[in-house]
């Protein structure tokens, strides 16, 4: 049996650029290996780094960064089509209220993290909605990212994986990866507490599940959510697991 491709790739650059490659799902097919990439931003790729994304193929990426974080850090690598699917950044801004007003702790960071997942949903479905229209249509390889590939990106990783047909566990395995690889920019935010730095700069199980308590208060259950809210019929689903699923 031959070996799997590497999972993460150790780039300069960008510490999270993973494959979603290689999963299991329910019908007993896996994802496509070097098909879908996720990712911090790929404003900072060394020389060598933009080798690599080059060898792999990658053509389009879909990027969930707001207006300023978008012009803070372009896309170096020449032949990759930036498609711009904003999401507004807010935990900063929350938390520095929270602050000013001196009630700003850990458990108040992670209250605010959550928070924002869940407005994923009830404010940026459309945002995730024209992603999977992409998908549909776009060229694989593809890499999907934010700024720290971690919240916007590993939603928007989940529900991937979800409308593939991976497990839950599995998807959250995946969620949890960024933990092991992502190194945070101390550059940032570094008005804010420790405590409170290392609730945003790494991912909790509660985070994501967040996300999916409000797909479960505002469309009933996850498939209700893929059909409606993400435009992801029958032959929608049979579409994507046609092009990114391997027997």
């Amino acid at each position: 049996m031959s070996e799997s491709p590497a999972r993460h790739l150790s780039l300069q650059g960008a510490s999270n650029f993973r494959d979603l490659g290689g999963y299991p799902t329910a019908d007993g097919r896996t994802t496509r290996w070097r098909h879908i990439f996720r990712s911090n931003h790929l404003g900072q790729l060394t020389t060598a780094d933009v080798e690599s994304v080059r060898a792999l193929g990658v053509r389009s990426a879909f990027d969930f960064r707001g207006l300023e974080e978008r012009a803070a850090g372009v896309c170096v690598v020449n032949e990759i089509t930036v498609h711009s699917l904003p999401i507004e950044p807010t935990v900063v801004a929350a938390l520095r209220t929270e602050l000013a007003a001196g009630r700003l702790t850990a458990p108040v960071a992670l209250d605010i993290m959550r928070q924002s997942y869940r407005n994923y949903v009830r404010h940026n479905t459309h945002s995730f909605r024209t992603l999977f229209g992409h998908l549909l249509e776009d060229r694989a390889p593809l890499v999907i990212h934010c700024t720290a590939g971690k919240d916007r990106t590993g939603f928007a990783s989940a529900l991937i994986l979800h409308a593939l047909g991976v497990p839950d566990n599995v998807v959250a395995e995946d969620y949890l990866l960024t933990n092991q690889h992502y190194r945070r920019d101390v550059s940032s935010a570094y008005d804010l507490p420790a405590d409170v730095l290392d609730a945003i700069g790494s991912v909790e199980a509660s985070y994501l599940a967040a996300a999916f308590e409000a797909i479960g208060s505002e469309y009933g259950d996850l498939e209700t959510y893929l059909r409606d809210g993400l435009k992801l019929g029958a032959a929608e689903r049979t579409a994507l697991k046609e092009r990114y699923l391997q027997a």
